[in-house]
């Protein structure tokens, strides 16, 4: 993501439906925690993910590949350093939870990059994995934000277990948008995802999301695949 992009990211995340449901999904995981811990964000952009861990009382360390990223991060208060998520610049066994939210995809050796998000967990520690899912929703727009991938169940199962982590759980989001999705998507080469909603539209999406958290869909087809898993130990 260009500098121009993270800028857009940084104005719109905190109102954005979809940036927003991605952070309450990361704050209801953050609530299986008996206490917060040391945390790190790799791939954190605009370092939205890495706020939501402090507001929770972690230690968050956020790290990306863009320069202009680790300045927008560090200008909203979170630690942050560059480095590529093949080879994080940070110690082994170091943290207790590891985010890697739409960042794998963006990867070509994503085998690596899930390597070493167990490297720099701690024995017993979690990650957290975020990706888009099925290739039959591949469209000019992903090739517009960068992907190399979208994932399977299947593919996202042997990236995970392959960097020696144990799989908790997999869900899916984005059931009920998808066909809406896989229509605007096949249409369009812009990348509306970072482009200003209309306030009515981001609330009928919101209330959508809202609604998908009710039913028992986590099973089914959607747009996103969500993974927690641990290492070992």
């Amino acid at each position: 993501m260009d500098s121009i992009e993270l800028q857009r990211v940084a104005r719109i995340e905190d109102g954005n439906w979809w940036y927003r449901e991605r952070r309450a999904a990361l704050s209801r995981e953050l609530l299986r925690f008996s206490v917060p811990g040391d945390a790190v964000d790799i791939g954190a952009g605009a370092g939205g993910n890495s706020r939501e861990l402090l507001g929770h009382g972690w230690r968050a360390t956020a790290i990306d590949l863009n320069p202009a990223a680790v300045t927008l991060a560090r200008a909203q208060g979170v630690e942050a350093y560059e480095g590529d998520a093949r080879y994080l610049p940070l110690p082994s066994e170091r943290y207790d939870l590891a985010l890697a939210m739409d960042v794998l995809e963006h990867v070509e050796d994503d085998g690596r990059a899930a390597a070493e998000i167990t490297r720099v967990l701690r024995p017993g520690g979690t990650a957290l994995i975020s990706v888009p899912c099925d290739m039959a929703l591949w469209s000019a727009h992903d090739v517009a934000v960068g992907r190399v991938r979208r994932y399977t169940r299947r593919a996202l199962v042997e990236l995970v277990e392959g960097a020696g982590l144990l799989l908790e759980r997999m869900w899916s989001r984005g059931v009920l948008l998808r066909p809406l999705l896989r229509l605007v998507r096949h249409r369009s080469v812009r990348r509306e995802d970072l482009a200003p909603l209309h306030p009515v539209a981001n609330e009928l999406l919101r209330l959508s999301a809202a609604l998908e958290r009710r039913l028992p869909l986590a099973s089914r087809s959607g747009t996103w695949l969500f993974a927690r898993a641990r290492r070992p130990g």
